[in-house]
């Protein structure tokens, strides 16, 4: 429906003014801000994308999505029966069999994400990204990231773009796909929002702002953006998508942040793992040390908390 986004304005000083104003909401604290810190736990996509990965600290990785908060924290919180777990484990489509066995012997039910089709770049050919896809599907992955040509949309090709993104949801069969927009490469905030309803409208699941490999990540100001087009999107058509964050997202109150941010953008019914996502690496390590203090009045010294 490109009637849809023909004639998109975006009112980037209202909406950078938002985004300031959302830097000033007060810090929550106590059992309130323990019990937001747990929800985003449920919601962090636990990745590893380095180039040094290794079946090893692949099963460390899943080891911690297993049991992201230590037992006695969770106790004391009387959270320990709740089976706080991360929303997934994502690795590269050549360590996806690692996680998946991994998660399997230790009889855990977490999803296995996988990034694809040319990611982080997208700069390979469309016949190379679908096979990607379907190797990591094939492998076990039940969440695929893919990521979007960023040409097609400076170039403002939005039914090729559209093509390209239906043919990878074709390729993921059952599996959930989440599109990486690569938001900070793609020039205004008005290609941030019509690459958002293209993506929506060729079947994502979810919306994802950034590889966590680009110069610019998860701002507050493209999250607003995506979310207006979510909701947009879900008045026209009655059908949720999910949205997620990613990259450069590291400290506790950030996660809090955006966790409130969806709250008032999209409602609380977005508060869930099945439409809220955190891409992060180093995320949960700061929401443990934050719990570790809540729980013991004290911040927990390096070798206290396992590595995540």
């Amino acid at each position: 429906e490109l009637g849809w986004i023909s004639k998109v304005y975006v009112n980037r000083p209202a909406v950078v003014r938002h985004a300031e104003q959302i830097k000033k909401w007060k810090t929550l604290k106590g059992n309130w801000q323990a019990a937001w810190l747990l929800k985003a736990v449920t919601c962090i996509d636990l990745t590893t994308l380095s180039g040094d990965d290794t079946p090893s600290n692949v099963q460390r990785l899943c080891f911690k999505a297993k049991h992201p908060i230590r037992e006695d924290l969770l106790k004391a919180l009387d959270m320990h029966d709740k089976g706080i777990t991360v929303g997934a484990v994502c690795v590269y489509p050549a360590r996806v069999s690692d996680a998946v066995n991994t998660l399997k012997a230790a009889g855990c039910d977490i999803p296995v994400a996988s990034v694809a089709a040319g990611f982080p770049s997208g700069q390979t050919p469309l016949e190379t990204k679908l096979a990607e896809i379907r190797l990591a599907v094939e492998y076990g992955a039940r969440e695929i990231d893919i990521v979007i040509s960023r040409s097609l949309v400076l170039t403002g090709q939005w039914e090729g773009l559209y093509e390209e993104i239906r043919l990878c949801r074709a390729a993921c069969g059952e599996a959930h796909m989440k599109t990486i927009l690569a938001t900070g490469e793609l020039g205004s905030l008005a290609n941030v929002y019509k690459a958002s309803m293209i993506a929506m409208m060729a079947g994502s699941d979810f919306i994802k702002t950034s590889t966590g490999k680009e110069v610019e990540n998860a701002t507050f100001p493209v999250g607003i953006v995506m979310m207006r087009a979510i909701k947009e999107y879900y008045w026209q058509t009655g059908h949720k998508v999910g949205f997620k964050p990613a990259g450069g997202i590291r400290t506790a109150q950030e996660a809090v942040t955006w966790l409130m941010l969806v709250k008032e953008e999209l409602g609380v019914e977005w508060l869930t793992p099945e439409l809220f996502r955190l891409g992060a690496s180093s995320l949960l390590g700061d929401i443990e040390q934050q719990i570790f203090y809540h729980v013991t009045g004290t911040y927990a010294l390096q070798h206290e908390l396992a590595m995540a």
